[in-house]
Protein backbone atom coordinates (compact mmCIF):
# COMPACT_ATOMS: atom_id res chain seq x y z
CA UNK A 1 0.00 0.00 0.00
CA UNK A 2 2.83 2.38 0.79
CA UNK A 3 4.31 1.60 -2.61
CA UNK A 4 1.03 2.42 -4.34
CA UNK A 5 0.79 5.68 -2.45
CA UNK A 6 4.34 6.54 -3.51
CA UNK A 7 3.59 5.77 -7.16
CA UNK A 8 0.45 7.91 -7.05
CA UNK A 9 2.33 10.75 -5.39
CA UNK A 10 5.06 10.63 -8.01
CA UNK A 11 2.47 10.54 -10.75
CA UNK A 12 0.70 13.59 -9.30
CA UNK A 13 3.96 15.50 -8.88
CA UNK A 14 5.04 14.65 -12.43
CA UNK A 15 1.68 15.84 -13.78
CA UNK A 16 2.03 19.14 -11.91
CA UNK A 17 5.58 19.63 -13.18
CA UNK A 18 4.48 18.73 -16.71
CA UNK A 19 1.65 21.26 -16.56
CA UNK A 20 3.84 24.04 -15.16
CA UNK A 21 6.58 23.47 -17.75
CA UNK A 22 4.13 23.55 -20.65
CA UNK A 23 2.46 26.73 -19.41
CA UNK A 24 5.88 28.31 -18.87
CA UNK A 25 6.95 27.29 -22.38
CA UNK A 26 3.87 28.87 -23.98
CA UNK A 27 4.36 32.08 -21.99
CA UNK A 28 8.07 32.14 -22.85
CA UNK A 29 7.22 32.00 -26.56
CA UNK A 30 4.91 35.01 -26.41
CA UNK A 31 7.39 36.95 -24.22
CA UNK A 32 10.21 36.32 -26.71
CA UNK A 33 8.03 37.40 -29.63
CA UNK A 34 6.69 40.43 -27.76
CA UNK A 35 9.99 41.82 -26.49
CA UNK A 36 12.52 40.67 -29.10
CA UNK A 37 10.41 40.17 -32.26
CA UNK A 38 12.89 37.43 -33.08
CA UNK A 39 11.46 34.49 -34.99
CA UNK A 40 14.77 32.52 -34.90
CA UNK A 41 14.94 32.83 -31.10
CA UNK A 42 11.34 31.67 -30.68
CA UNK A 43 11.90 28.79 -33.10
CA UNK A 44 15.00 27.93 -31.09
CA UNK A 45 12.81 27.51 -28.01
CA UNK A 46 10.52 25.24 -30.00
CA UNK A 47 13.51 23.18 -31.14
CA UNK A 48 14.79 22.86 -27.57
CA UNK A 49 11.35 21.75 -26.39
CA UNK A 50 11.50 18.87 -28.90
CA UNK A 51 14.84 17.56 -27.63
CA UNK A 52 13.39 14.12 -26.91
CA UNK A 53 12.73 13.63 -30.63
CA UNK A 54 16.49 13.51 -31.26
CA UNK A 55 17.50 12.04 -27.90
CA UNK A 56 17.80 8.59 -29.47
CA UNK A 57 20.16 6.87 -31.88
CA UNK A 58 20.47 8.61 -35.22
CA UNK A 59 18.75 5.83 -37.13
CA UNK A 60 15.52 6.62 -35.24
CA UNK A 61 15.57 10.35 -35.97
CA UNK A 62 13.55 10.16 -39.18
CA UNK A 63 10.83 8.04 -37.58
CA UNK A 64 10.61 10.32 -34.55
CA UNK A 65 10.51 13.50 -36.62
CA UNK A 66 7.81 12.06 -38.88
CA UNK A 67 5.67 11.01 -35.92
CA UNK A 68 6.04 14.48 -34.38
CA UNK A 69 5.51 16.49 -37.55
CA UNK A 70 1.99 17.59 -36.60
CA UNK A 71 3.14 18.94 -33.24
CA UNK A 72 6.13 20.65 -34.87
CA UNK A 73 3.91 22.27 -37.51
CA UNK A 74 1.49 23.53 -34.86
CA UNK A 75 4.29 24.95 -32.70
CA UNK A 76 6.05 26.66 -35.62
CA UNK A 77 2.71 28.03 -36.83
CA UNK A 78 1.96 29.44 -33.37
CA UNK A 79 5.32 31.26 -33.42
CA UNK A 80 4.65 32.73 -36.85
CA UNK A 81 1.08 33.72 -36.01
CA UNK A 82 2.19 35.34 -32.73
CA UNK A 83 4.79 37.30 -34.68
CA UNK A 84 2.16 38.35 -37.23
CA UNK A 85 -0.11 39.62 -34.45
CA UNK A 86 2.65 41.46 -32.60
CA UNK A 87 4.11 43.20 -35.67
CA UNK A 88 0.81 44.09 -37.34
CA UNK A 89 0.60 47.91 -37.50
CA UNK A 90 -3.15 47.81 -38.06
CA UNK A 91 -3.89 46.41 -34.60
CA UNK A 92 -3.90 48.64 -31.54
CA UNK A 93 -1.55 47.72 -28.69
CA UNK A 94 -4.37 46.85 -26.30
CA UNK A 95 -5.97 44.58 -28.87
CA UNK A 96 -2.57 43.04 -29.58
CA UNK A 97 -2.17 42.10 -25.93
CA UNK A 98 -5.64 40.55 -25.88
CA UNK A 99 -4.97 38.57 -29.05
CA UNK A 100 -1.56 37.43 -27.85
CA UNK A 101 -3.05 36.31 -24.55
CA UNK A 102 -5.89 34.50 -26.32
CA UNK A 103 -3.48 32.78 -28.74
CA UNK A 104 -1.24 31.74 -25.84
CA UNK A 105 -4.21 30.30 -23.95
CA UNK A 106 -5.21 28.27 -27.01
CA UNK A 107 -1.67 26.97 -27.36
CA UNK A 108 -1.70 25.90 -23.71
CA UNK A 109 -4.94 24.02 -24.40
CA UNK A 110 -3.15 22.32 -27.30
CA UNK A 111 -0.16 21.36 -25.15
CA UNK A 112 -2.10 20.12 -22.12
CA UNK A 113 -5.39 18.77 -23.48
CA UNK A 114 -5.37 18.11 -27.22
CA UNK A 115 -1.81 17.04 -28.01
CA UNK A 116 -1.44 14.26 -25.37
CA UNK A 117 -4.65 12.45 -26.39
CA UNK A 118 -4.40 9.31 -28.53
CA UNK A 119 -8.10 8.65 -29.16
CA UNK A 120 -8.81 8.76 -32.91
CA UNK A 121 -11.19 11.72 -32.65
CA UNK A 122 -8.47 13.71 -30.87
CA UNK A 123 -5.88 12.61 -33.42
CA UNK A 124 -8.15 13.82 -36.22
CA UNK A 125 -8.55 17.12 -34.38
CA UNK A 126 -4.77 17.39 -34.03
CA UNK A 127 -4.33 16.89 -37.77
CA UNK A 128 -7.06 19.42 -38.55
CA UNK A 129 -5.48 22.02 -36.29
CA UNK A 130 -2.11 21.45 -37.96
CA UNK A 131 -3.67 21.92 -41.39
CA UNK A 132 -5.50 25.13 -40.50
CA UNK A 133 -2.71 26.78 -38.50
CA UNK A 134 0.03 25.54 -40.83
CA UNK A 135 -1.60 26.76 -44.02
CA UNK A 136 -2.61 30.04 -42.38
CA UNK A 137 0.94 30.73 -41.23
CA UNK A 138 2.44 29.63 -44.55
CA UNK A 139 0.31 31.94 -46.67
CA UNK A 140 0.57 34.81 -44.22
CA UNK A 141 4.36 35.03 -44.46
CA UNK A 142 5.12 33.62 -47.93
CA UNK A 143 3.87 36.46 -50.12
CA UNK A 144 7.40 37.07 -51.50
CA UNK A 145 8.67 33.49 -51.36
CA UNK A 146 9.29 31.32 -54.46
CA UNK A 147 6.29 29.25 -55.48
CA UNK A 148 8.32 26.05 -55.10
CA UNK A 149 8.88 26.69 -51.37
CA UNK A 150 5.16 27.27 -50.78
CA UNK A 151 4.25 24.12 -52.71
CA UNK A 152 6.73 22.07 -50.67
CA UNK A 153 5.28 23.55 -47.49
CA UNK A 154 1.77 22.55 -48.52
CA UNK A 155 3.00 19.07 -49.46
CA UNK A 156 4.57 18.66 -46.02
CA UNK A 157 1.43 19.83 -44.21
CA UNK A 158 -0.76 17.45 -46.21
CA UNK A 159 1.59 14.51 -45.70
CA UNK A 160 1.99 15.05 -41.96
CA UNK A 161 -1.77 15.37 -41.37
CA UNK A 162 -2.62 12.26 -43.41
CA UNK A 163 0.17 10.19 -41.86
CA UNK A 164 -0.86 11.31 -38.38
CA UNK A 165 -4.42 10.02 -38.78
CA UNK A 166 -3.64 6.89 -40.79
CA UNK A 167 -1.24 5.64 -38.12
CA UNK A 168 -4.23 5.19 -35.79
CA UNK A 169 -5.63 2.49 -38.10
CA UNK A 170 -4.45 -1.12 -38.26
CA UNK A 171 -3.57 -0.86 -41.93
CA UNK A 172 -0.10 -1.73 -43.21
CA UNK A 173 -0.72 -1.34 -46.96
CA UNK A 174 -2.43 2.02 -47.55
CA UNK A 175 -0.94 4.68 -45.21
CA UNK A 176 2.13 5.63 -47.27
CA UNK A 177 0.27 5.72 -50.59
CA UNK A 178 -2.66 7.68 -49.19
CA UNK A 179 -0.40 10.11 -47.33
CA UNK A 180 1.50 10.81 -50.55
CA UNK A 181 -1.77 11.13 -52.47
CA UNK A 182 -3.22 13.73 -50.07
CA UNK A 183 0.08 15.61 -49.91
CA UNK A 184 0.09 15.79 -53.72
CA UNK A 185 -3.44 17.23 -53.71
CA UNK A 186 -2.38 19.79 -51.11
CA UNK A 187 0.67 20.71 -53.19
CA UNK A 188 -1.49 21.24 -56.28
CA UNK A 189 -4.05 23.46 -54.59
CA UNK A 190 -1.17 25.22 -52.86
CA UNK A 191 0.31 26.11 -56.24
CA UNK A 192 -3.03 27.48 -57.43
CA UNK A 193 -3.53 29.46 -54.21
CA UNK A 194 -0.02 30.92 -54.49
CA UNK A 195 -1.07 32.73 -57.65
CA UNK A 196 -4.52 33.75 -56.40
CA UNK A 197 -4.88 34.02 -52.65
CA UNK A 198 -7.94 35.52 -50.99
CA UNK A 199 -8.03 36.23 -47.26
CA UNK A 200 -10.78 37.30 -44.88
CA UNK A 201 -10.40 39.72 -41.99
CA UNK A 202 -11.65 38.62 -38.60
CA UNK A 203 -14.61 40.57 -37.22
CA UNK A 204 -12.91 41.18 -33.86
CA UNK A 205 -9.50 41.99 -35.36
CA UNK A 206 -9.68 43.50 -38.83
CA UNK A 207 -5.89 43.58 -39.07
CA UNK A 208 -5.69 39.78 -39.05
CA UNK A 209 -6.38 37.82 -42.20
CA UNK A 210 -7.37 34.17 -42.62
CA UNK A 211 -6.40 32.77 -46.05
CA UNK A 212 -9.22 31.14 -47.96
CA UNK A 213 -6.95 28.22 -48.80
CA UNK A 214 -6.61 27.36 -45.08
CA UNK A 215 -10.37 26.83 -44.80
CA UNK A 216 -10.56 24.87 -48.06
CA UNK A 217 -7.59 22.66 -47.10
CA UNK A 218 -9.17 21.86 -43.73
CA UNK A 219 -12.47 20.89 -45.36
CA UNK A 220 -10.79 18.69 -47.99
CA UNK A 221 -8.79 16.98 -45.26
CA UNK A 222 -12.00 16.34 -43.33
CA UNK A 223 -13.68 14.71 -46.35
CA UNK A 224 -10.59 12.59 -46.99
CA UNK A 225 -10.60 11.42 -43.37
CA UNK A 226 -14.29 10.47 -43.40
CA UNK A 227 -13.87 8.68 -46.73
CA UNK A 228 -10.98 6.55 -45.50
CA UNK A 229 -12.74 5.82 -42.21
CA UNK A 230 -15.75 4.53 -44.14
CA UNK A 231 -13.55 2.41 -46.42
CA UNK A 232 -11.62 0.97 -43.48
CA UNK A 233 -14.73 -0.19 -41.64
CA UNK A 234 -16.82 -1.35 -44.63
CA UNK A 235 -14.24 -2.13 -47.38
CA UNK A 236 -15.94 0.53 -49.48
CA UNK A 237 -16.81 4.20 -49.20
CA UNK A 238 -20.47 4.27 -48.24
CA UNK A 239 -22.45 7.22 -49.50
CA UNK A 240 -24.29 7.48 -46.20
CA UNK A 241 -20.98 8.00 -44.38
CA UNK A 242 -19.66 10.85 -46.51
CA UNK A 243 -22.69 12.55 -48.02
CA UNK A 244 -23.12 15.10 -45.22
CA UNK A 245 -19.38 15.96 -44.93
CA UNK A 246 -19.17 16.19 -48.72
CA UNK A 247 -22.24 18.42 -49.08
CA UNK A 248 -21.05 20.64 -46.25
CA UNK A 249 -17.59 20.97 -47.79
CA UNK A 250 -18.91 21.71 -51.27
CA UNK A 251 -21.40 24.24 -49.92
CA UNK A 252 -18.75 26.11 -47.95
CA UNK A 253 -16.28 26.12 -50.86
CA UNK A 254 -18.95 27.38 -53.28
CA UNK A 255 -19.92 30.15 -50.86
CA UNK A 256 -16.29 31.11 -50.31
CA UNK A 257 -15.39 31.14 -54.00
CA UNK A 258 -18.51 32.74 -55.48
CA UNK A 259 -19.76 34.94 -52.65
CA UNK A 260 -17.06 35.84 -50.16
CA UNK A 261 -14.40 36.45 -52.80
CA UNK A 262 -16.12 39.80 -53.31
CA UNK A 263 -15.44 40.83 -49.73
CA UNK A 264 -12.08 39.13 -49.30
CA UNK A 265 -8.68 40.73 -49.63
CA UNK A 266 -6.08 39.59 -52.13
CA UNK A 267 -2.71 38.85 -50.54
Amino acid sequence: MEFLKLVRRRSFVSEVVYTILNIAFAIALVVVIRYTESIPLALGLVLISKWRVLAVRMRYWFVNVRSNLVDIIVSVSVVLNLYTIDTNPNIEDFHKLLLLGFATALYIVWLLIIKPRSKRSYVAAQAGIAIFLGVTALYTISFNWPASVVVIGMWLIGYSAANHILNTYDDETHPLFLSLALSTVFAEIGWVAYHWTIAYSLPFATGLLVPQIAIISLLLGFVAYKSYDSFYHHQKIRTSDIILPLLFTLSVIIILVFVFNRVGTAI
